[in-house]
């Protein structure tokens, strides 16, 4: 790694980077040019409220509230979190307490923990989680038919 050096020539250590719970997300990375976002709450926020967000959200703090995304919301393995939560999909590698509803997919991975309720189309639950709470499956609702209209011409 280079280092840069200030004024009087000395080199000054640059930091190492630090690897985050997206790397650990099952879904693929986004192409290059990819306008997909993503918002990250750090591992030294603490934050109490509503988080409504479009956008993938990665969380590794603490969050107290409600949590909702149209997108993915991925918890992390530092992220502990007291909040109901409502997005697409759900990966926890972290601590959640509150209910969670799932349009797609729920993932409680090795180490993750939940206790709340579900309500996902699918799920999925590493050995090694803990999980306590009821699972509401949904079926996904058919796309709906398009109907046929018979256009007569008069004479």
């Amino acid at each position: 790694m280079w280092n840069k050096r200030d004024e009087n020539g000395t080199a000054r250590p640059q930091p190492e980077p630090v690897a985050t719970p997206r790397a650990m997300v099952t879904t693929p990375a986004p192409a290059v040019g990819s306008t997909r976002a993503t918002a990250v709450i750090g591992a030294s926020m603490q934050m109490k409220g509503e988080i409504h967000t479009r956008e993938e959200l990665v969380v590794d703090g603490e969050v107290e509230g409600l949590l909702e995304s149209l997108s993915s919301i991925t918890i992390g393995p530092n992220g502990k979190v007291k909040a109901n939560i409502k997005a697409r999909e759900v990966a926890i590698f972290g601590s959640v307490k509150g209910n969670i509803e799932v349009s797609e997919k729920i993932a409680i991975r090795e180490k993750g923990s939940l206790v709340g309720d579900i309500k996902t189309a699918g799920i999925s639950i590493d050995d090694g989680a803990y999980f306590k709470g009821s699972i509401d499956i949904v079926r996904p609702e058919p796309a709906p038919r398009a109907r046929a209209t018979v256009v007569s011409e008069a004479s």
